[in-house]
């Protein structure tokens, strides 16, 4: 794994962000191993906690745009259809599979946590901040309602959520914390040492317990309509990037116009 690190510390494993030049901008390459990181740590019994931290100024610029198509079209399928599918997997997909991991998890965030960074950080079950941390999902500059994972109303309540997308804004970690998104908000040269010691604490407590504890409340958003909402959302999102493709022939966010089937044309 090029850009991503797995440490396990006791009984607390451990994934690191790590393509700092690129302020942790997640390709294809950084999501499949995240998700091989979350993987091996729900089976690994020794772990108890998961952590998610990023090394580097910025927790996460978010999609790197850059390189998000490169796996999108499959033989036989439309463009649309094609990327469609990549995205549930990748973005939707991988976010729900982290939340529903029965293990509890925290994410570890400092500088920038930019619009797909939401996507990693959202399924953690607590947050801890730096106070230089900011959140912002300005995707509505391109088109779009949020980004995939649209936890926004959860996390913040509508009217801040509404603000924040409707402004393409970012709120502090401070504001975060006030409205119930983030746990705790420290001095930046004590984040790494204050999670782990969040973490550690939990970890002493009954795995089972933990796992059911989590369950009881990942279950109880269910049944209020969380993942319906999500799985609503995430579709809404695809309608903006239909109406890109029929528009500009940008069925993403590439510099690549394509056709319905997924070869290259020119846009006028």
């Amino acid at each position: 794994m090029k850009t991503v690190k797995y440490e396990v510390e006791g009984a607390v494993a451990v994934i690191t962000l790590d393509r700092p030049e690129k302020h942790n901008a997640q390709d294809e390459s950084m999501l499949q191993d995240l998700d091989s990181c979350w993987r091996k740590a729900a089976k690994d019994d020794q772990v108890k906690v998961i952590v998610l931290r990023a090394n580097g100024k910025n927790f996460s610029a978010g999609h790197d745009l850059l390189s998000e198509a490169s796996g999108y079209f499959r033989q036989g399928k439309s463009a649309l259809e094609s990327a469609y599918d990549w995205e549930t997997e990748h973005y939707l997909g991988f976010s729900q599979r982290w939340r529903n991991i029965p293990k509890p998890s925290i994410a570890s965030v400092q500088g920038a946590c930019v619009a797909g960074a939401l996507n990693l950080i959202w399924p953690c079950d607590l947050i801890v901040a730096a106070e230089n941390a900011y959140f912002s999902d300005p995707v509505a500059k391109f088109g779009i309602g949020g980004v995939e994972y649209h936890a926004h109303t959860w996390e913040l309540g509508a009217r801040r959520a509404k603000e924040l997308l409707f402004t393409a804004g970012k709120i502090s970690a401070v504001e975060a914390h006030n409205a119930g998104m983030v746990n705790r908000v420290v001095p930046l040269d004590e984040l790494d040492l204050r999670t782990m010691d969040l973490a550690i604490e939990i970890a002493a407590m009954d795995a089972w317990a933990l796992a059911q504890a989590k369950r009881a409340v990942n279950q109880t958003l269910d049944i209020m309509g969380q993942q319906a909402a999500l799985q609503s959302a995430f579709d809404m999102h695809w309608l903006g990037h239909a109406n890109a493709l029929i528009t500009t022939g940008y069925p993403l966010l590439s510099d690549q116009p394509l056709t319905s089937s997924g070869e290259k044309r020119e846009v006028k």
